[in-house]
């Protein structure tokens, strides 16, 4: 009877945890939450003055992730050297999956100390990435200039590669500038390795360019891990406005984040961010978080 008993008790147990089981595999398999990024030169005005208020303004504002700019070895993060800007930022719950540094000197000369010093300090802040912000006049000029580009974001790819980092490229309007029937986007594109070399779109530069986001991410899908989430101002396309307040599509574009490959979006305000900086960063991480993510 004890163990008729014992078996009948037991197996009242499994059917009343089998009904927990459906649940189980929701929380095992749900999406990861996506999180609202910033920018951080759309505060550049602020942070030199204060960089601990306004990283502490930024989290407040509803921010998870920042992305860095500006970082030298002589003048660091504002002020901060790496270890002492990556506490700050874990005082206040955010990470830096990326930061933006100066590369014109690398892709020129080919000469890595520079770029070792940039993962060094995206080290030590548990950075992802690398990001390549900007290109010199010098450096594109015609398609063999991008095609140089090309091979040497290979090679920058190859070193941060070894150092647990990946290396990424972020995108103006010059790159979508024609030479015959490409562009020097199609051959960075074409021509960097995937395995090395990722890209983080700026939509604001695309859109404004004349090219569509949805057509890049079908031809070169899972290449755009991050994205610049920065609106155009309907009346003046020459200037930013809040995200959700502008002429960008931005839903249908998030429709597709997934072909994209895309993983952390950043806002940005590059023009027009005054007078209140951050009550502007702020509006547009609501709408990002309410409407987007």
């Amino acid at each position: 009877m004890n163990s008729r008993r014992s078996f009948i008790k037991q197996t009242g147990l499994f059917i009343a945890g089998a009904a927990l089981l459906p649940s189980l595999p929701a929380l095992a398999f749900a999406k990861p939450k996506k999180v609202a990024g910033l920018q951080l030169y759309s505060l550049r005005d602020l942070l030199p003055k204060d960089v601990k208020g306004v990283i502490k303004a930024v989290a407040e504002a509803g921010y998870g992730e920042v992305e860095t700019y500006g970082y030298s070895k002589r003048d660091k993060f504002w002020g901060l050297d790496a270890k002492a800007f990556g506490d700050l930022l874990k005082q206040h719950g955010l990470k830096a999956p990326s930061g933006h540094y100066d590369m014109d000197g690398y892709i020129g000369t080919g000469n890595s100390d520079v770029l070792k010093t940039y993962i060094e300090a995206a080290n030590i802040l548990g950075s992802e990435y690398i990001t390549i912000p900007y290109l010199g006049d010098h450096l594109r000029k015609d398609l063999d200039g991008f095609k140089r580009v090309a091979a040497r974001l290979n090679e920058a790819g190859t070193l941060c590669k070894a150092s647990g980092l990946k290396l990424a490229y972020h995108n103006h309007d010059f790159e979508f500038k024609k030479f015959g029937d490409t562009t020097g986007y199609e051959v960075m594109l074409k021509e960097t390795d995937k395995k090395l070399v990722d890209f983080e779109m700026d939509l604001y530069w695309v859109v404004r360019s004349g090219n569509d986001p949805l057509k890049l991410f079908a031809a070169h899908p899972k290449r755009f891990a991050m994205w610049h989430v920065k609106d155009m101002d309907k009346a003046n396309h020459g200037l930013n406005t809040e995200v959700g307040k502008g002429a960008i599509d931005f839903k249908a574009i998030f429709a597709q984040a997934k072909q994209a490959g895309a993983k952390h979006f950043f806002v940005e305000h590059e023009t027009n961010y005054q007078p209140n900086e951050l009550a502007s960063i702020k509006t547009s991480c609501e709408y990002l978080k309410a409407n987007l993510l």
